[in-house]
């Protein structure tokens, strides 16, 4: 391995990007506008539910349901209705996602120790978002049905009664569930994954296509020296794209890294080997710029972001789907990320993804290899 050649071979490239407006757009506009975007845009955190309130009692003891529920972060109360046909038009237009109904009779029925059923209707057009305003709807009516309870026992002088089963929850390594915090380290994967391996699908293809491709091989340069050389300046840029995200994660988004920052580095620089051995495979197999691309986004980016854990759980996907996650690369990085920024974790307990990485990296640069050796090389 003659480091002059790979010089030389970095250098031609390093030209070629400062020429070409295009890639260096990709390689730094693109990371940082997905930051953004990712960080302020994308929340699966459910706050200001809108809410209409429908009220046919006018007690103290509804109002006093509808003043607790105003006051949590969780709902916003948009209106106050006199009838529920007014509601059916609030949830067609979706003007609100949530609405309460207090019917006639509710307040005497708690007062005579009766059943007194609230009705609450939930727009389900978006599954997930429904799911959780249920979940939050429902935690409150059970704390205002123990705050009655309590005020009843209080009235009559009677001892306070304990519930025989409390769940005491404490929640780790995402204390306030927001999803900002595995949100912003995931992005980072997707980042390298567009600058790794959809830069370098470009590269050997754009040799084929301009016909300088032969004059290469005509060089004496190896096929080794040759995708070292091709790789080094993508590595460069992919590398400071994870250094900026790091730090307008934690200056932004006030994401913070709990574990070693090297062993992130070393995470990164091996995933990012991973992702440029990959667009150059893509490049020598495909030969053709439009056509890398195409297949770049298809089996490179996409499967970052849908089949990685990131976004969508791989438990609840089918079998068929859950398999291909095995070898995508992105599953192991974001599960050395997860570990490193929330969970504090070491490389003894995150060893077995590095390795995986480093192998589908040797295996990658092994196949790049023999194909250019067997074109001449």
């Amino acid at each position: 391995m003659n480091l002059l050649k790979i010089q030389a071979i970095t250098r031609k490239e390093i030209y070629h990007l400062i020429r070409d407006f295009r890639s260096l757009y990709l390689a730094f506009a693109i990371p940082l506008l997905l930051i953004l975007l990712f960080g302020y845009a994308l929340s699966l955190d459910v706050n200001n539910i809108g809410t209409v309130v429908v009220d046919h009692e006018k007690t103290d003891l509804s109002r006093d349901l509808i003043r607790h529920l105003g006051a949590s972060s969780y709902f916003n109360i948009v209106a106050h209705l006199e009838d529920t046909k007014t509601v059916t038009e609030y949830l067609d237009h979706n003007r609100v996602k949530l609405a309460v109904i207090i019917p006639p009779g509710w307040t005497g029925n708690i007062r005579a120790n009766r059943e007194a059923p609230l009705q609450v209707l939930l727009d389900g057009s978006d599954p997930n978002f429904a799911g959780i305003s249920r979940g939050y709807i429902t935690a409150f009516i059970e704390r205002y049905n123990q705050q009655l309870l309590v005020d009843f026992l209080n009235r009559e002088g009677l001892e306070k009664i304990e519930p025989p089963v409390e769940g005491i929850i404490r929640v780790w390594f995402n204390e306030s569930l927001e999803s900002r915090n595995f949100i912003i380290p995931g992005i980072i994967a997707i980042i390298i994954m567009i600058v790794g391996a959809m830069l370098t699908s470009l590269v050997i293809a754009r040799e084929y296509e301009n016909g300088t491709m032969e004059t290469i091989r005509s060089l004496p340069i190896n096929a080794g020296e040759f995708l070292i050389g091709k790789a080094i300046p993508y590595f460069l840029i992919g590398l400071t794209d994870v250094l900026v995200a790091i730090f307008m994660g934690q200056v932004l988004f006030g994401v913070v890294m709990k574990a070693s920052f090297w062993l992130m580095i070393i995470a990164s620089s091996i995933y990012l080997a991973v992702a440029l051995t990959l667009g150059l495979f893509i490049s020598v197999v495909t030969k053709s710029q439009l056509v890398a691309n195409q297949v770049a986004v298809l089996i490179t980016y996409l499967p970052s972001l849908l089949l990685s854990n990131f976004v969508f759980p791989v438990v609840n996907m089918p079998k068929v789907l859950n398999l291909v996650t095995y070898i995508v690369p992105a599953t192991y990085y974001i599960d050395i990320l997860s570990g490193i920024y929330l969970r504090n974790l070491g490389l003894i307990h995150l060893w077995s993804s590095y390795l995986v990485l480093m192998m589908m990296f040797i295996a990658l640069a092994i196949a790049n290899l023999v194909i250019l050796k067997r074109e001449g090389m």
